[in-house]
């Protein structure tokens, strides 16, 4: 199942406007299915995931995230192939994860700004969640894209949405500032709308890319985990999209439901939706 993790299909001109899957853990009964549609926007694809479970030290892992990018792929297709690697290469991370997670998104953001000088210049959001043993769960965020864990069917946000309006304060005393122009969302220097992002060179003095930690052991009333870009969260509330995650127990149709819905609500983004079922 793991081969299915980061599939991505290529296609002429570039890659599939959808794609899903699904995956499972070796040793327990947690499951996970993907879904992403690409946006109507005139240009390609830019979100990226991982889904898939590794066996680290006699450990299980499940590795999930949303790479939502802008001015191009970039720099959420270098996400995916690296910051999850980074992650878990920082020597203390068996001994202090949220620590290791804050250091590794970091360090990445920097190997991304000092790299090709073209890879720098696009930017992406990002949400990941590490599921260590289905034990204890570790999600962190830059950005606006998002994570939602059900317990008893309550939805529970486990990351936070980097806005420039929230963050007003940081980006002036950087020099920068926030536009609000009528019928527009807020947005740095006139042009980025969330006050946290990897690569945006032009932009970084200006931009902070040090995510946000929560933590949270998984027990009985632990049902699923969202993942999704913000083409799902700008039309639906938290609690919505739990609902209609919870009404079918195959987390791959689960995901495309919730893809769906967006589409049938007209959102206009790219979409994607990584839900992760912790009861069999």
């Amino acid at each position: 199942m793991d081969s299915l993790c980061c599939f991505n299909p290529q296609v002429a001109g570039g890659r599939s406007s959808s794609i899903s899957g699904k995956g499972r853990s070796f040793k327990s009964p947690v499951k996970y299915g993907f879904s992403l549609v690409k946006g109507k926007a005139n240009h390609p694809m830019e979100d990226y995931h991982v889904a898939k479970f590794v066996t680290l030290h006699g450990e299980e892992l499940g590795l999930f995230a949303i790479y939502d990018g802008h001015l191009g792929d970039t720099v959420p297709a270098y996400l995916q192939k690296h910051l999850f690697s980074n992650i878990l290469n920082e020597d203390e991370f068996w001994a202090d994860p949220s620590s290791s997670i804050i250091k590794a998104y970091e360090t990445t953001d920097q190997a991304i700004l000092s790299h090709d000088p073209d890879l720098g210049r696009g930017g992406s959001t990002a949400v990941t969640a590490i599921l260590i043993n289905n034990q204890k769960l570790w999600v962190a965020n830059v950005g606006d894209s998002r994570a939602v864990l059900s317990k008893g069917g309550v939805a529970i946000q486990m990351s936070i949405d980097h806005e420039p309006n929230t963050e007003r304060g940081f980006i002036e005393n950087k020099g920068g500032f926030v536009s609000n122009l009528p019928g527009d969302v807020a947005r740095v220097n006139g042009q980025l709308a969330v006050s946290r992002a990897f690569g945006d060179k032009n932009l970084k003095s200006h931009l902070r890319a040090d995510p946000d930690v929560e933590q949270d052991d998984i027990d009985s009333d632990t049902e699923l985990l969202i993942l999704a870009s913000d083409g799902v969260w700008k039309v639906m509330a938290n609690q919505e999209a739990v609902d209609i995650a919870r009404r079918t127990r195959d987390p791959q149709k689960a995901a495309k439901q919730l893809v769906d819905e967006a589409l049938d609500r007209e959102s206009k983004d790219d979409i994607s939706c990584i839900v992760v079922r912790f009861k069999a």
